[in-house]
């Protein structure tokens, strides 16, 4: 076998159990043995660099050793930009969110700036950063990269970032007041029966799960409609989902289910309960349904009901989203949801290690669209509008007393 070939072997077999120390003092073994030509030999047989291989040689012949339990040395390796620039995460988050820099506790937190065009912004101020350190500091401090969404007139608001700005001073307020703050949105309607789920389990090779090879749109095969709340302050999903259709009706019902579950036992003394949801949906600001369903629950409990919707024209930085149905996602991927009660199971079983438990129940009840509200219905409703745009924010004052 040529000098070359065997290297290369020698290399795939050991490079699994090879840390970066014993990789060069091996290669520098190798190519002493081969003597003239040996360190080139290698390197092209096995992708380590000459100068890994040279720093090996000098290893062997001083007899040093790595400290124990490192690989390098102490101080080895490149310097990372965060070491370089000490204040990058400080001036990267004034370039982003201005008016909640350096508040940890911000309960919502958002960026509609590419990180490429952030790095670029960070260059022209003197710091050096690749986009994908941009990323990676953002997620770490608590972003969203909002994408936009499309519209009809394909226009963004100009006061969107606004909203949001208003948004996250509301919800800090009522978070610091301890009164329920809950995110709702309803999760995209799942396929119930032998279907694909995507993503990937832990299987023996061999026994992946068979399902139907076709899953196109059937009005038949029956469909589940998980609406989600959040509460902020606990970390408590609840999920509420319905068998039937997706209307401003059901999300209400399954926001009054969350209280009388969940709500009213871990907020017995509220004022107020505090919605933050998106422009559209069911539960869109538009919504004359939306609006008088919630005044029938305000009139129900006694409470006035605060409305923040999240501004149209982008994506929502929404904490149902990110701190429960991608977690509910992750928990069921890759397995059929052949029917309700394995929906409400998974659902049921996902948590966190930071904490986050989730209830679930099944609705079969019947909520027919098209449902009208009459004039008498709206007179009915008890809305008072928030100075700053009143159609995303306002509350809803209960006819009745507590």
């Amino acid at each position: 076998m040529e000098p070359e070939a065997s290297i290369r072997g020698k290399y795939e077999s050991l490079r699994p159990r090879l840390d970066e120390y014993t990789r060069r003092i091996w290669a520098a073994t190798e190519a002493k043995a081969l003597g003239y030509g040996g360190i080139s030999l290698v390197s092209r047989a096995t992708g380590i660099s000459r100068r890994a291989i040279l720093v090996g040689s000098r290893e062997i012949e001083n007899g040093d050793m790595p400290p124990e339990g490192r690989v390098r040395r102490p101080g080895a390796g490149r310097k990372t930009n965060l070491e370089h620039q000490p204040d990058l995460r400080e001036k990267l988050e004034g370039l982003v969110d201005p008016l909640t820099r350096g508040d940890p506790e911000s309960p919502l937190r958002w960026t509609i700036k590419s990180t490429r065009r952030l790095a670029e912004e960070l260059a022209k101020i003197g710091y050096t950063a690749c986009s994908r350190l941009v990323a990676s500091l953002l997620i770490g401090m608590g972003y969203s990269l909002q994408g936009n969404r499309k519209t009809i007139e394909g226009n963004q608001h100009p006061d969107r970032n606004a909203q949001f700005e208003y948004i996250n001073a509301r919800v800090d307020k009522e978070l610091r007041a301890s009164q329920p703050v809950i995110s709702v949105d309803t999760k995209k309607k799942e396929l119930i029966g032998n279907y694909v789920n995507g993503g990937t389990q832990w299987l023996r090779k061999g026994q992946a799960k068979k399902v139907n090879g076709h899953d196109f749109p059937d009005p038949e095969v029956p469909r589940a409609h998980p609406y989600g709340i959040y509460e902020l302050k606990r970390n408590v999903g609840f999920v509420n989902v319905g068998t039937d259709h997706d209307t401003a009706t059901f999300a209400v019902a399954s926001i009054r289910a969350w209280w009388k579950a969940e709500g009213r036992k871990a907020y017995p003394k509220a004022k107020r309960i505090l919605i933050t949801a998106d422009a559209g949906g069911s539960n869109g600001a538009r919504l004359r349904l939306w609006k008088w369903e919630l005044q029938r629950f305000a009139d129900e409990i006694g409470l006035p009901i605060a409305v923040s919707h999240f501004p149209p024209g982008t994506s929502k930085w929404n904490k149902v989203e990110h701190r429960l149905f991608s977690f509910i996602s992750s928990n069921w991927r890759g397995e059929p949801l052949t029917d309700y009660g394995t929906v409400v199971n998974l659902i049921s079983r996902t948590n966190t290690q930071t904490g986050l438990k989730v209830f679930c129940r099944l609705d079969k009840r019947k909520y027919p669209t098209g449902k009208a509200v009459t004039k008498s219905d709206w007179a009915s409703v008890n809305l008072v509008r928030n100075e700053f745009h009143g159609d995303w924010n306002y509350t809803i004052r209960s006819n009745s007393r507590k």
